[in-house]
């Protein structure tokens, strides 16, 4: 990486801050991603999330701690940044609002003003795409269908490539729970520490019992999710099994994601699908979901969770397609 970075004297930065984790992110000129530095927020034992006053005030904790380990990284190099990004808001939706993304905003200002330079505003979800995209090396600009499923989103998105960026319509996803939270309700009801996902997903990789009949319930590209929830712990509270349960929840959340992007593939005739999201980082639903569907594409967990790479690129795209 030390050695691409000493290739690309002008960069583009971008910074995402979710209610779950502190992200900067550098691209060099060609659309690489050099440096994607995380912190996660902290989260009490015990607790399935951060309240909204509490995310802010960890972000500005970790905004300083990742500046030094940018200093102390890129202390030999000469950059130039061209244009820095960051997330504005969850989602590309009039009214989405959260206040944790107010940090990002008011650094990617500051920097902004200093430098002298183009300074962007997109959504959280566009990052988590284009992150997406990257990592799965999907450069077509056709259109796609998108899940972009989280903790604090299980949505499916028809995505239309612009020179703007991302144009989304909202045509599906979940009616209730989002498959994170529910991820991280039943979870922590076992005492894992949240966000339990990577837990679950150890955890249902030692199960050896016969799993039942998953009853989803999906019309056409929406599901429901909270009876994950009921039914898991009914399960827990008479096995205490959290190796059958957690495998239990992603067999659950896979079957949800075929049957909806079965009929996806149905009504788009056999349109690619980019998946998206924390949750899509779990390798047991990514081998679900080979299995029955190819021209489907996934991110590496680095580039699943939380994270600004998607932010840069969508920077960098942005401000070539305006000066060139």
């Amino acid at each position: 990486q030390k050695e691409i970075f000493k290739m690309s004297d002008k960069v583009f930065v971008g910074i995402d801050t979710s209610n779950y984790t502190t992200s900067i992110a550098f691209s060099d000129y060609y659309g690489r991603i050099l440096k994607n530095y995380k912190i996660l927020l902290p989260v009490k034992e015990g607790e399935r999330g951060l309240r909204q006053s509490d995310a802010v005030f960890a972000h500005i904790k970790n905004i300083p701690l990742i500046a030094k380990q940018i200093q102390e990284d890129l202390r030999d190099f000469d950059y130039e940044i061209l244009a820095i990004g960051h997330s504005a808001y969850p989602r590309d939706s009039e009214g989405s609002y959260m206040p944790c993304f107010l940090v990002g905003e008011a650094v990617s200002e500051l920097i902004s003003s200093l430098y002298k330079i183009k300074n962007y505003k997109f959504s959280h979800q566009s990052g988590h795409i284009k992150a997406a995209m990257f990592s799965a090396n999907y450069n077509i600009k056709d259109n796609f269908v998108a899940f972009h499923v989280s903790g604090g989103t299980t949505e499916i998105l028809y995505v239309e490539n612009t020179e703007e960026g991302f144009r989304m319509q909202i045509i599906g996803g979940s009616k209730d729970l989002h498959a994170g939270q529910a991820i991280d309700r039943i979870g922590v009801k076992m005492g894992l520490k949240f966000p339990c996902g990577p837990q679950i997903e150890r955890l249902a990789k030692e199960n050896k019992k016969v799993l039942p009949k998953c009853k989803i319930s999906v019309e056409e590209f929406w599901c429901n999710l909270s009876g994950l929830e009921n039914i898991a712990c009914k399960f827990y509270e008479e096995t205490k099994d959290k190796e059958f349960v957690s495998a239990f929840i992603l067999e659950y959340l896979s079957e949800n994601l075929i049957k909806l992007s079965d009929n996806l593939k149905r009504k788009f005739d056999d349109i690619k699908l980019i998946f998206a999201g924390g949750v899509m980082s779990n390798s047991i639903i990514q081998r679900n979901l080979s299995e029955k569907f190819d021209r489907i594409y996934f991110a590496s967990p680095e580039y699943s969770s939380d994270n600004a790479a998607g932010i840069a690129l969508l920077t960098r795209e942005k401000f070539l397609n305006e000066v060139l």
